[in-house]
């Protein structure tokens, strides 16, 4: 397996972990470089992998928990070498929710990611989303 797959499988490992209440803070952070980008519909962030950032992956986690996701399966991974450090993966994400009713929602979305390896690691320095909020909202989950 290479190394882009095998990053994946351990960061839905760890999503799935924390999902559970195990929230891996530093894999999670591990698995980000020092800066990085999200870009969504709500905008272009830059973050920092520091103390705020370290403070707010078990919030975010709560966030999922709150809402019923069950679990976050990789169901495709399409990796594309830039160069021979930067890589950009399109992973399509299954996400499987319990809502307040009882009955169980299946959500299927992309996400783009940008990783550089580094002596050897691979660290997300950027990532592209969809409308997750309006989804959500749209299946009646927030």
């Amino acid at each position: 397996m290479d190394k882009v797959s095998a990053f994946f499988e351990a960061y839905e490992a760890r999503f799935n972990q924390s999902l559970k209440g195990e929230v891996d803070v530093e894999g999670t952070m591990a698995a980000f470089a020092d800066s990085f980008t999200e870009a969504s519909p709500a905008g272009v962030i830059s973050g920092k992998n520091d103390e705020t950032f370290k403070d707010t992956i078990p919030k975010g986690y709560e966030f999922y928990r709150s809402i019923g996701t069950q679990s976050m399966k990789i169901m495709a991974l399409d990796i594309t070498w830039l160069n021979d450090m930067h890589v950009m993966a399109k992973v399509c994400w299954q996400a499987i929710y319990q809502k307040k009713d009882g009955n169980k929602e299946t959500i299927n979305f992309d996400v783009f990611y940008f990783l550089q390896k580094q002596n050897g690691v691979l660290k997300i320095f950027a990532y592209i989303t969809g409308d997750e909020q309006a989804v959500l909202k749209e299946r009646g989950l927030i």
